[in-house]
């Protein structure tokens, strides 16, 4: 932001000594956020509106720490590519989509700012301290080299990333059941480490030994020490009602634990498709209950169509399902199709920065009735939308994991399950710790 009362002052020479950093060109800062660096710290800096004075922000949305180089700007406010927060020319979050038109942001939800933006001399200067130059230096001819970005500041307490040693005391799926065949094998990465699976005799078994292998769900899961954690039970498995489909497998650049967090989050989807509800829509509040292992949220919604009971009409209710560490399914009841869709996901942590997704869509009729003709390759084809965008916004991530300190992200009502998430994964943790100081 500029400075009011602009003095004229002595020629300095140009660089950080005044408390002034060149940072980027004019030219080439636009309605596109940009992130710089200036005394090593991190910022984005952008122009609100075309033509504009450039603003500088922090470079994180303080929600997720999805990074705000990746924003937009939409009428004359920074918004964040997750969940659409704003922020105005002072940084402050002055729209949560979640919270609804009334709702009012947390105080925390502010970004943070320089002492000063300017531009001179073709230069967008930032000076994150206030200096007792009040205008940035005259450059002389002299073509300034700018700082290198930093990376923004580490969260405080514990990130939960792909190589945590607590992971090893988790049963995690490696492969398809049907990839290995008897008397062959499959390599495959986990944790940091390449694994042989072999099939023999019937028999699983891996080079190096591991604690276990075995086969559930469809998938061949290997636990590398004895597992702390539970297993994820899927009532459509084995339903001889059901008919289902594996996707293609995905790999994301995003650790699990993010990753997750995306995948749990029901903000940023359609609650109805055009033309299913006949009149206004009514969502209930999340019904959370935390279990052995994870937790379980239960979400209705409704039409504003009166129903049997003069209420609101129930046409969907959608259980979310979580087992640490990275287990999760979600089943939705469609209660004017008459269908029970199941979507399993299952995250094997590869390497510091890959995580393979295994997804499978499972479709039962309602009250023992058949599942309708082409419903399931639809119901695979809407999934494979889904995946695709959330794989997209998983790839913004820049961090090394997932913070399991609640203060280190800001959360609002509608992250319930994302905080379940954090404290199912801190729960687990010191269980797998407290398991392997035991054995040690």
């Amino acid at each position: 932001m500029a400075l009011p009362g602009r003095l004229a002052l002595r020629t300095a020479p140009p660089g950080p000594a005044t408390g002034w950093y060149p940072v980027a060109r004019s030219a080439e800062v636009g309605t596109a956020p940009v992130p710089v660096g200036a005394g090593d710290r991190a910022y984005v800096v952008v122009r609100l509106r075309p033509g504009a004075e450039v603003t500088g922000f922090s470079p994180r949305c303080p929600h997720r720490l999805v990074p705000l180089a990746a924003g937009t700007v939409v009428d004359g406010r920074l918004q964040c590519p997750f969940h659409g927060w704003r922020f105005d020319a002072e940084g402050r979050c002055v729209e949560i989509p979640s919270l609804g038109t009334d709702g009012v942001a947390p105080p925390r939800a502010d970004l943070g700012a320089p002492w000063a933006v300017e531009e001179r001399d073709g230069w967008v200067w930032v000076a994150p301290d206030r200096t007792s130059s009040l205008r940035p230096p005259r450059l002389g001819g002299a073509v300034p080299q700018p700082e290198p970005v930093p990376a923004p500041p580490r969260p405080v307490g514990p990130v939960l990333g792909n190589l945590d040693p607590a992971l090893d005391s988790a049963w995690h799926p490696v492969a398809r059941a049907d990839e290995v065949r008897e008397g062959g094998y499959a390599q495959v990465r986990l944790l940091g480490r390449t694994w042989t699976v072999h099939r023999t005799g019937g028999q699983l078994s891996s080079v190096p030994p591991a604690w276990g292998v075995q086969e559930r769900l469809g998938l061949i899961w290997l636990a590398p020490a004895e597992p702390a954690d539970v297993p994820l039970d899927v009532p459509e498995d084995g339903d001889p009602r059901a008919v289902g489909a594996w996707l293609p497998g995905l790999r994301s650049s995003a650790p699990a634990g993010p990753l997750a967090d995306v995948l749990l989050d029901g903000t940023r989807a359609t609650s109805v498709p055009a033309g299913t509800a006949p009149g206004p829509l009514a969502v209930s509040e999340t019904r959370l209950e935390r279990e052995a292992g994870g937790f379980t949220g239960v979400r209705d919604e409704w039409s504003g169509e009166p129903g049997p009971d003069g209420g609101g009409r129930l046409l969907r209710r959608t259980t979310s399902v979580h087992r640490a560490p990275f287990q999760l399914m979600t089943r939705v009841e469609e209660r004017d199709a008459g269908t029970v869709r199941t979507l399993l996901v299952l995250l094997q942590p590869e390497d510091a920065d890959s995580t393979r997704v295994h997804t499978r869509v499972l479709l039962r009729g309602a009250g023992g009735a058949g599942v309708p003709p082409g419903a399931l390759a639809t119901a695979v084809a809407a999934q494979k939308a889904v995946l695709a965008e959330d794989l997209a916004l998983s790839a913004l991530l820049t961090g090394s994991g997932l913070p399991l300190l609640m203060r280190d992200e800001l959360h609002v009502p509608a992250d319930r399950l994302g905080v379940a998430l954090r404290l199912a994964l801190a729960d687990f943790v010191a269980a797998a710790g407290a398991r392997l100081r035991a054995s040690a």
